[in-house]
């Protein structure tokens, strides 16, 4: 059961889901939606790191990944597919429990994440599935209010990215096993010291977005703290120190910009 939750991918996917949980609580959703956004969110997150993990065997396997479980034969192939087929439906009839909107915004998230599982992580065109899932979560929650409301198009340019950040940023520490067994995404295109400038602009874009358009000076800390953070992180990458201290950095610029968000509340729909 542990090696099961191990090829979940569980720490991304319940970064993913707190922030779903997060932004659900700042909108106003009620405690009973709240927790439906959370279930939700949660059972797509399983879905998504178990297809990954599955699709991905034969590959990480040849990349002797001991750190996961169906390549080591820790879990089949065979249980990781219905573990992934399962809790992705579970995750679609839930989603539109909290409306057809919603449903419909959530089913565009998960399609697009199974997407990039099942074959986009190989092409130039690996960022999109970022793009559209990071940029549509925040609509997905505020399309569950009654009636439903879009939220400001900052907030979904803020969200994408976050996904293009999330995209380079995982990717990096993976640059040399990808290549050897013929992944060619995005990121491999850029190259790792175009990948970590990139991933850091791109989050002071969206700290730039929040403290352009939320009221109060939480938002303009957060955009100072978040480009302090950016500036360190491209000067590493400049100086060729391509460390795991470069994923740390990425890690708390994007946590600054999810609490902004948070802190915004009914500031994040749209007129």
């Amino acid at each position: 059961m542990l090696a099961l939750l191990r090829a979940s991918h569980p720490a991304p996917g319940a970064a993913v889901t707190i922030v779903a949980g997060v932004l659900a609580a700042a909108v106003g959703l009620g405690p009973v939606q709240i927790a439906l956004v959370v279930a939700v969110m949660a059972l797509d997150q399983l879905s998504v790191g178990w297809s990954n993990d599955w699709i991905d065997a034969g590959r990480d396997r040849a990349s002797g990944r001991r750190d996961k479980p169906v390549a080591t034969g820790e879990v089949s192939v065979r249980i990781a597919r219905f573990a992934a087929l399962a809790s992705a439906l579970a995750s679609l009839v839930l989603g539109f429990a909290l409306g057809p909107a919603a449903g419909l915004a959530h089913a565009l998230f998960l399609v697009s994440a199974w997407a990039y599982n099942a074959g986009l992580k190989r092409t130039a065109l690996s960022v999109v599935p970022y793009v559209v899932s990071f940029g549509i979560l925040p609509a997905f929650v505020t399309l569950a209010l009654q009636p439903p409301r879009w939220p400001d198009w900052w907030v979904l340019a803020a969200g994408s990215a976050l996904g293009i950040a999330a995209h380079l940023a995982n990717v990096l520490p993976d640059l040399e096993d990808d290549a050897a067994t013929g992944v060619r995404g995005f990121p491999h295109r850029l190259g790792a010291r175009a990948s970590g400038i990139g991933a850091f602009t791109v989050l002071a874009t969206a700290s730039v977005l929040l403290a352009v358009f939320v009221s109060g000076v939480g938002a303009v800390v957060g955009c100072v703290i978040v480009i302090l953070v950016s500036i360190a992180g491209v000067t590493l990458v400049l100086r060729g120190r391509l460390t795991r201290t470069l994923f740390v950095l990425i890690l708390v610029s994007a946590l600054v910009i999810v609490v902004s968000l948070a802190a915004a509340g009914p500031e994040l729909l749209g007129s």
